[in-house]
């Protein structure tokens, strides 16, 4: 009885005792993130790029268990400088009064990145594909892509959820953010 109680309490201790986690902070200039909008009818999609402020991972090994990301909205960068402005401004993003998006990551099982985004001070959950893979030198790189809804996020302009009678000038509510991102 004895040594069967000890033999619990050594394997209870051996299970408790997890390595610490890791806290790796995101590199901004080694990581990239590129958006693309779809107009309602017919195949424009522009692309561009917005770029990572800050943000941390958590991770043991390759499990993350927490993320935290803050994207810089002032760097909504499209080739043509006039549409990046517009998605800047109030119809879009409005990064004067919302400078920053934050995503907080609560989760990934099975491949899939569940967490809370804020965006134009509205929070909502949200969830998308994402493989995590040890980077060379060391860190984490986690890459996929987000669909994400803007009207979720109180951007309307131009959908038709919300007006009629747009034809060409329609814009689909979903959006993607394709990322790969390095934490060190």
């Amino acid at each position: 009885m004895k040594n069967s109680l000890i033999l619990l309490l050594s394997l209870c201790m051996l299970l408790a005792a997890r390595p610490a986690a890791t806290t790796y902070r995101l590199d901004p200039t080694a990581s990239t993130c590129t958006w693309t909008g779809h107009a309602e009818a017919g195949a424009w999609a522009p692309q561009g790029t917005i770029r990572l402020r800050e943000g941390r991972v958590v991770a043991d090994g390759q499990a993350v268990r927490a993320a935290r990301v803050v994207v810089d909205m002032a760097s909504i960068a499209h080739d043509q400088a006039q549409l990046a402005e517009h998605l800047r401004g109030p119809d879009f993003f409005d990064a004067a009064t919302f400078p920053t998006a934050v995503f907080e990551l609560t989760e990934i099982k099975a491949g899939q990145a569940r967490g809370t985004l804020t965006l134009k001070g509205v929070a909502r959950p949200v969830a998308f594909a994402v493989a995590v893979e040890a980077a060379p030198g060391g860190g984490l790189r986690l890459r996929g892509t987000a669909t994400l809804d803007r009207t979720q996020f109180g951007i309307n302009y131009n959908s038709t959820a919300f007006f009629q009678n747009l034809g060409s000038y329609a814009i689909r509510n979903d959006f993607q953010v394709a990322f790969d991102v390095l934490a060190r």
